[in-house]
């Protein structure tokens, strides 16, 4: 089930990353959609369990930026706990956050992201995007619009058989069902 205390703190742990804590939005967005795709590839399931849309601008993660364009409410303790309302085109951290405040990643997710961050942290974010528009082929130009992207779709991209992509799909969409079930109760 999508946090967005979680999320926050994926966000958290690439803002801390940069001088003055703030990057471009469209980078940001780019490294938390990269960062999914890779939990995907080495664990089968996203990070975030957030719904990936193809923009314009490449493949991003829809909720997350419902929060940061303040479409969605932070939970208490979520995302504005962290990240501060968006500036122009950037993003930045509320306060400083130290990581053991990163309590909702486990080590391998950590590990991900610090695998991110080195591969993709010294682009800009037109770099960025080109990349993501250039190597991600689950992404196709949506012509002005957006569309989703589907989990057994990125995970086919990253390298699954599609049964296996199918499988990783309907078990990861069995597990929101199940979620939103006892979020009900």
């Amino acid at each position: 089930m999508f946090r967005d205390r979680k999320v926050a703190q994926i966000a958290a742990f690439f803002l801390s990353k940069v001088a003055e804590s703030r990057m471009p939005l469209l980078k940001l967005m780019k490294l938390l959609y990269l960062a999914d795709r890779e939990a995907i590839r080495e664990y089968g399931e996203p990070m975030s369990n957030d719904c990936a849309v193809a923009m314009p601008h490449g493949p991003v993660l829809s909720m997350t930026l419902d929060l940061v364009n303040g479409f969605t409410q932070s939970s208490p303790r979520g995302w504005s706990s962290y990240i501060s309302d968006r500036e122009d085109n950037d993003v930045a951290l509320a306060r400083p956050v130290d990581d053991s405040e990163l309590d909702e990643l486990s080590p391998a997710e950590c590990d991900i992201l610090e695998r991110i961050w080195k591969e993709y942290g010294g682009m800009s974010k037109w770099a960025l995007r080109d990349w993501t528009h250039n190597n991600c082929p689950e992404w196709q130009d949506p012509q002005g619009s957006s569309h989703p992207i589907s989990v057994a779709r990125i995970a086919s991209a990253v390298g699954y058989r599609h049964e296996q992509s199918e499988d990783i799909a309907t078990r990861i969409a069995e597990e929101q069902r199940i979620d939103r079930l006892f979020a009900s109760l």
